[in-house]
């Protein structure tokens, strides 16, 4: 038996056409199937209807009298609540290029009137099928999550039996230190207790190995790679944030996975237990911006049909991830700065006041500081939001991490396409990691995966791309930020490094790491 086929009686059907008479035809149809039905004849009327009652499914037509079909769907993928609700476009016409947009829309299919009952039917069953089939995958996906934490429980433990074992091997060190000064004469149980020592410490040795081999494994599933110094004492940094409520603000180029690094964090933090909400202040026009972050009330402006809650009271008791705030208008800025301070806010069209629990991360791939100087971000929300600033070193920084990116992409689309890769010439690999990698994690991704749909062999021959000048002169802009950013720590501690209260105290910086980047960067004390 198929345990894909989508059960009719369970399955919400919303019809959205201004023809009253196919909507009334199709709606006949479906209901004698078995379906539940709701009809809405315009734009508005569909987006309030799927927001209050999210559907299995919808069934738009182009043509509508308020917004077209394509504006609907733009709408209903914005939303969290609607966004993974599979679109099945209508239309008279069957012009390729409409076909298209509906595609790029968010459209999962695209029906031609006139067609038949038996035709739209089964494009329903088939997309509710693979509807139930993607939630059946999010489950599985759930509870291989709860068997990793489950592993990650074991490992603990064996880490507290470690422990125990060493503590056993200290304490049994000192009654044999003690021994040994009180029964100078007794060598014979001296040696037996220095052998049942050396029997110990080989236990030991077979744990920690064991133990090592556990971490690896583990290792293996995180979706942050890297072995470098300068990952490992990025991972360093958000581990000893993440159990505060303290302000993250993560910078660096785009593509170098600071959305990866912000929900480490929030793994991390003890508001875990509920979802990270994430905003992208760059992909959202400054109309929307507002009503999105803070909510709105019904009637605030023309076509705000409902009250709809936004994200900072979604966020309440989590964590917000507020991507590319570079980007965020100035004239908003106050009302985030305050957000931020108070936890106080009023929705868009109210003027009740709304207090939310929110940790904030922000990402920035600009250099906020300069942009300050410039006129074009807040002094007072920058300095909120530089509490604790985590500088993620770009790919070409760390050539050390290419070999293991790589692989991880390999073992990736090896599932997806069905293939097999067993090797990777020294000559590709060495070229990847004499590339500047402008696009970072996510240019090297990109090569990848065209690499791995050209190939036909089990050995993978792959190409850098070429480098242009353009990107030659924009790849140093984020050194040039890090290097403003160690000056300014330097100068406001007379350019003190160790010691408390230190430069590198206050970068979150081993002493050893400044020092380091200091040489890299031609960071030099000036003559007094």
């Amino acid at each position: 038996m198929d345990n894909t086929q989508p059960e009719n009686k369970e399955s919400s059907l919303l019809l959205v056409d201004d023809d009253l008479s196919a909507l009334q035809t199709m709606e006949a149809f479906l209901v004698r199937e078995g379906y539940e039905v709701r009809c809405a004849r315009d734009g508005h009327t569909a987006l309030m209807f799927a927001r209050e009652d999210p559907p299995e499914l919808i069934l738009l037509d182009i043509r509508l009298p308020d917004m077209d079909g394509f504006e609907v769907c733009r709408h209903l993928k914005e939303n969290q609540e609607t966004s993974d609700i599979p679109v099945i476009f209508i239309s008279g016409l069957g012009e390729t290029v409409d076909k298209v947009k509906g595609f790029a829309a968010g459209g999962v299919d695209y029906i031609t009137k006139p067609f038949q009952s038996e035709e739209m039917l089964a494009r329903v069953e088939v997309h509710l099928s693979l509807r139930h089939f993607q939630k059946k995958v999010e489950a599985q996906n759930a509870q291989l999550e709860q068997e990793i934490t489950e592993r990650k429980r074991v490992e603990e433990a064996l880490q507290r039996s470690h422990d125990e074992l060493e503590e056993r091997v200290k304490e049994r060190t000192a009654d044999l230190a003690t021994a040994n000064e009180q029964l100078v004469a007794s060598e014979r149980a001296l040696e037996e207790r220095l052998r049942e020592i050396e029997h110990l410490k080989e236990r030991l040795q077979q744990e920690n190995v064991y133990l090592h081999e556990e971490i690896k494994l583990l290792g293996e599933h995180t979706e942050i790679v890297g072995k470098s110094g300068a990952m490992k004492e990025v991972l360093v940094q958000a581990e000893k944030v993440a159990p505060t409520e303290s302000t993250v603000l993560l910078i660096g180029e785009t593509g170098t996975g600071k959305e990866l690094l912000a929900r480490a964090i929030h793994r991390m933090s003890g508001r875990k237990d509920r979802p990270l909400v994430t905003v992208n202040c760059a992909s959202l026009p400054p109309t929307l911006i507002e009503s999105e972050l803070f909510g709105r009330e019904k009637g605030a402006y023309t076509g705000a049909l409902t009250k709809l809650a936004g994200r900072f009271e979604i966020a309440n008791g989590s964590t917000l991830f507020l991507d590319e705030i570079g980007e965020f208008p100035v004239e908003l800025q106050s009302k985030l700065l305050r957000v931020i301070e108070t936890g106080d806010f009023e929705r868009l069209g109210s003027t009740k006041n709304v207090h939310t629990d929110v940790r904030i991360i922000a990402a920035t791939s600009r250099d906020l500081s300069r942009e300050v100087t410039e006129g074009k971000f807040r002094r007072d929300l920058f300095y909120r939001l530089n509490v604790f600033p985590i500088i993620i070193p770009p790919l070409r920084d760390r050539p050390e991490d290419i070999p293991l990116m790589v692989w991880a992409f390999v073992k990736e689309f090896q599932k997806r396409m069905g293939k097999e890769i067993i090797s990777i010439s020294k000559k590709s690999m060495e070229g990847l990691q004499s590339y500047s990698w402008p696009g970072n994690v996510r240019e090297l991704r990109n090569v990848i995966e065209h690499a791995m749909i050209v190939t036909s062999d089990e050995a993978l021959v792959v190409a850098a791309p070429k480098q242009s000048s353009s990107e030659t002169s924009d790849v140093r802009n984020l050194e040039d930020m890090e290097r403003r950013h160690i000056v300014k720590a330097l100068e406001k501690n007379g350019w003190r490094v160790g010691g408390k209260g230190g430069a590198a105290e206050v970068l979150g910086l081993k002493r050893s790491t400044l020092y380091s980047k200091m040489k890299k960067l031609g960071i030099h004390r000036p003559n007094s």
